[in-house]
């Protein structure tokens, strides 16, 4: 397994749709980063967020649409140990031979904001549905479409036997914030 550069995957992006829209340069001016990086991209979060409610029992065996409130905003705060869902802007198509690890970015992790992505394996496809936690003793407050994470892409000299798409994985092509699901 390789990590793909800056090159490789402006052109699977570019040519393949692998991330859609897709920021060719890294976009800094006035907002948290998002786009191309040598080695990765950086991804942004959409305006859209579930907030749980207080003193909802959350069962990822037995999830209630009715224990999360929806918010569509330009900005979220975050209360001290909580968590909020979101999804990328970006659609994601990755290729068979492809899988991408997770991590959130610098700049909200030395505000106490940590982000739980799954990697995303070869031949899923969607929007991601991200956890933003704030593990800090303050509230903190979180930018809709601006970065909030980076992928990192490692494309193996072989093809998996078996894909996300072959295994009719339960999160495929999720186009909203999707809940835990069995």
């Amino acid at each position: 397994m390789a990590v793909k550069s800056d090159k490789w995957i402006k052109k699977m992006s570019l040519e393949n749709e692998m991330i859609k829209p897709f920021a060719e340069n890294k976009s800094r001016e006035g907002v948290i980063s998002y786009g191309v990086s040598s080695y990765g991209y950086d991804f942004r979060v959409a305006d859209e967020f579930k907030v749980p409610r207080k003193q909802a029992l959350i069962d990822p065996k037995n999830q209630k649409n009715n224990i999360f409130d929806d918010f569509k905003v330009e900005s979220i705060i975050i209360p001290p140990s909580s968590f909020v869902l979101g999804r990328t802007v970006e659609y994601f198509k990755i290729p068979r031979n492809v899988i991408t690890l997770c991590t959130g970015k610098s700049t909200y992790a030395r505000s106490g904001v940590l982000l739980n992505v799954t990697p995303f394996e070869p031949e899923w496809e969607g929007f991601a549905t991200i956890c933003i936690m704030n593990v800090s003793s303050s509230p903190v407050k979180v930018y809709a479409n601006e970065g909030i994470g980076q992928l990192v892409f490692f494309e193996s000299d072989e093809q998996c036997e078996i894909s996300y798409a072959d295994k009719k994985g339960k999160y495929q092509a999720q186009k909203t914030i999707t809940h835990s699901k069995i």
